[in-house]
């Protein structure tokens, strides 16, 4: 393991956090690059609504990882971010590679609550706070995720251009939400 240089001798979350953190930069990474290939496999079939949906989440898994990266940075410790594994770019079913998306939303998440835990075991509340929002997210990004596998699932391979149609008109997830925010307004 790399020893983590800290810009002062006293940072203000441990090393083993900042350890823990390095490793959900890489998976950050590793998610926006297995999106990366996810679309670039959409637009390979002539399926530009998927690929631009997991282009965009590309995009924010991205924005994770310098999210993260800054929280580090901040702390007054080092980055490191791991070695990344070449995604999966090839997918025989639409419903391979979103529940693929599917399973590492959930291990993403499994990830950031060990986070957690261990910064709440090591009673590190600047850490715990970060992490508040981050844990949300992963609500908002297992349900979407999981919400597609059930309409491509539904669709099936031939009716993946209702699938395009829903993402095209922005109907895909809960009509719940979409009243509690007509409701309440754009959440901050």
């Amino acid at each position: 393991m790399t020893r983590l240089r800290a810009y002062s001798e006293s940072m203000l979350v441990s090393q083993k956090v900042i350890a823990a953190i390095n490793g959900q930069i890489g998976m950050e990474f590793a998610a926006s690059l297995q999106y990366d290939a996810i679309g670039a496999h959409f637009d390979f079939q002539s399926l530009p609504g998927l690929a631009k949906h997991f282009y965009r989440q590309s995009s924010e898994e991205r924005g994770h990882a310098h999210r993260f990266m800054k929280f580090v940075l901040d702390a007054g410790a080092q980055v490191v971010i791991p070695e990344i594994g070449a995604p999966v770019a090839d997918f025989k079913f639409a419903k391979d590679a979103v529940k693929l998306s599917l399973d590492q939303e959930i291990k993403v998440t499994q990830a950031i609550n060990s986070i957690y835990d261990l910064a709440l075991k090591e009673n590190d509340h600047i850490t715990s706070t970060f992490l508040q929002w981050f844990i949300k997210e992963q609500v908002e990004e297992v349900s979407s995720m999981n919400d597609l596998l059930k309409t491509v699932e539904r669709a099936g391979e031939g009716g993946l251009l209702l699938v395009e149609q829903f993402l095209a008109q922005g109907i895909m997830g809960s009509s719940l939400g979409a009243e509690i925010a007509s409701e309440n307004g754009p959440e901050s």
